[in-house]
């Protein structure tokens, strides 16, 4: 077969998976944006291939007869506050895990990452009967407590990698200038943890906003968080075009936080990312 006959083969292979995948992605988020605009009093049913009237009445609807807003309030006061205590808690556990040496180390490694092995319902009932035992009642308390266990090997990971790249010449060099801690800390370490303190945040942010397993069995039904309600229209009572509304409520923001994420790595020059320059 001829190489110019070959390439183009390759190229229209290529266009057709990318293609395929926009579709596979843009549908689904296009029919939910259809199902939450659709009028109450004129349903969308077959044959119609469209919406017989489009209106936001479904996005009023719920902000005023639901829990929709407190829901809300609760889901952005939670995943804020999770992403603070975890970055918090990771941050010196990464720094031991890129920068030290210790015995045990990979015992130690491997156990961090248990949250990630264990299925998240089993991890909920056991929150939940633990946290019986230690008289904590309170339903915020519990599913931060929940949420810090599940998403604190993330953001170890990706923290332990940024310490690993911190480069040591740097670190001396500013050591034998006379440099003062902090100051070796914004010149050697800051240029590369700061994506990955980033990518941290914004995973863990996200994780937190669209969790369900712990959120639900701890919280419910006095703590509703987005995804809770969520799964509620997608049970027994399945209400599709205020499910469409509340999943385009929970993705959005998440989608918008990824590319925030996906525009600054693209800015870090690769420079930042090895130390020098």
């Amino acid at each position: 077969m001829p190489r110019t006959r070959l390439d183009t083969l390759n190229k229209l292979l290529v266009l057709g998976i990318l293609a395929l995948g926009m579709v596979w992605i843009i549908l689904p988020f296009a029919m939910a944006v259809l199902w939450s605009l659709v009028d109450p009093a004129h349903p969308w049913s077959y044959p119609a291939i469209f919406p017989p009237k489009l209106s936001f009445e479904r996005w009023i609807t719920l902000w005023n007869t639901t829990s929709l807003p407190l829901t809300l309030m609760h889901s952005y006061l939670l995943a804020p506050t999770v992403t603070v205590i975890t970055l918090l808690l990771a941050l010196p556990t990464a720094y031991a895990f890129g920068r030290l040496t210790f015995y045990g180390k990979n015992v130690a490694w491997l156990l961090t990452l248990l949250p990630l092995v264990l299925p998240s319902f089993v991890i909920a009932v056991f929150f939940s009967s633990l946290l019986t035992r230690f008289n904590i009642y309170s339903r915020f308390i519990g599913i931060l407590i929940g949420h810090t266990v599940l998403f604190l090997p993330y953001a170890i990971r990706i923290l332990s990698v940024s310490f690993s790249q911190v480069r040591q010449d740097l670190i001396d060099a500013a050591r034998n200038l006379g440099a003062s801690r902090l100051a070796v800390f914004w010149v050697a370490h800051w240029p590369i943890l700061k994506s990955g303190l980033l990518a941290s945040l914004i995973i863990v942010f996200v994780l937190s906003i669209e969790e369900f397993s712990v959120s639900f069995i701890i919280g419910a039904p006095d703590f509703i968080t987005v995804p809770t309600m969520l799964y509620s229209y997608l049970g027994y009572n399945f209400i599709r075009p205020d499910a469409a509304v509340v999943t385009l409520i929970l993705v959005v923001p998440n989608v918008l936080l990824m590319l925030i994420l996906e525009g600054f790595l693209k800015n870090v020059t690769p420079t930042a990312l090895i130390g020098k320059g």
